[in-house]
């Protein structure tokens, strides 16, 4: 079965749904030599997902900082990240994964290790996702957006926004109507992603609500291995 068209199989959800999550129990003696977590208890083999799952690369995409001059290569970050993709107009799903991270972050701050993680919201809406909205949009959502590894990632044209988002990470989201710019909104799969500081992906969290508690434990395993 072909990579990119499997999500289709299973199904995209519309505006403010999420595609369900295959990881179950892992098996300790299943190990990889370029991760720290074991292999995900699942139907479907790493390969033959259209996203980067277990013990694959991240893709080898670099993406600017939408509040600063930075640019980010996904591969060439050297502290475990979590990786997430939403539009800001979106008033379901995308909070939730927003605010998972948010509250990630908040537990690295409280206990310590908030230099050692990065923080990687990707956006598939350059045309409204501007600095400026990001800056609203942060303070909306309660996110100091400067510091402490929280980058905002904006794809120079939505044209990128489809190769970085749809083709390499293997998210699939579809511009709904009608066509007016300020009303239009989006279909679209939910990915969150633990890659580690190798650029190995350790986890994919798909489903519109992860478990925070249960990215904690993965990341903590991660950060100290």
């Amino acid at each position: 079965m072909r990579r990119r068209t499997f999500l289709a199989t299973l199904g995209v959800v519309g505006t403010g749904a999420g595609t369900a999550g295959c990881l179950g129990g892992v098996d300790a003696n299943d190990r990889h030599p370029d991760v720290v977590l074991p292999e995900p208890d699942r139907e479907f083999d790493s390969s033959e997902l259209p996203y980067p799952a277990w013990g694959q690369r991240v893709p080898a995409e670099t993406v600017p900082a939408a509040l600063s001059a930075q640019r980010v290569s996904f591969r060439t970050v050297d502290e475990p990240s979590l990786i997430t993709f939403f539009y800001s107009h979106c008033q379901t799903v995308c909070p939730v994964l927003i605010s998972t991270l948010r509250n990630v972050r908040a537990h690295a701050r409280n206990n310590g290790y908030a230099g050692d993680v990065s923080f990687l919201p990707v956006t598939f809406d350059p045309a409204r996702d501007t600095a400026k909205r990001l800056r609203t949009y942060a303070e909306e959502m309660n996110v100091a957006a400067d510091g402490d590894g929280w980058r905002f990632l904006r794809p120079q044209s939505s044209e990128r926004a489809t190769e970085v988002v749809q083709a390499a990470f293997g998210v699939h989201f579809e511009r709904t109507e009608p066509e007016e710019m300020d009303e239009y909104m989006f279909s679209h799969a939910s990915m969150t992603l633990l890659v580690n500081g190798d650029g190995f992906v350790e986890r994919a969290y798909r489903t519109k609500s992860p478990d925070e508690d249960q990215i904690v434990e993965d990341l903590t395993a991660v950060r100290t291995a």
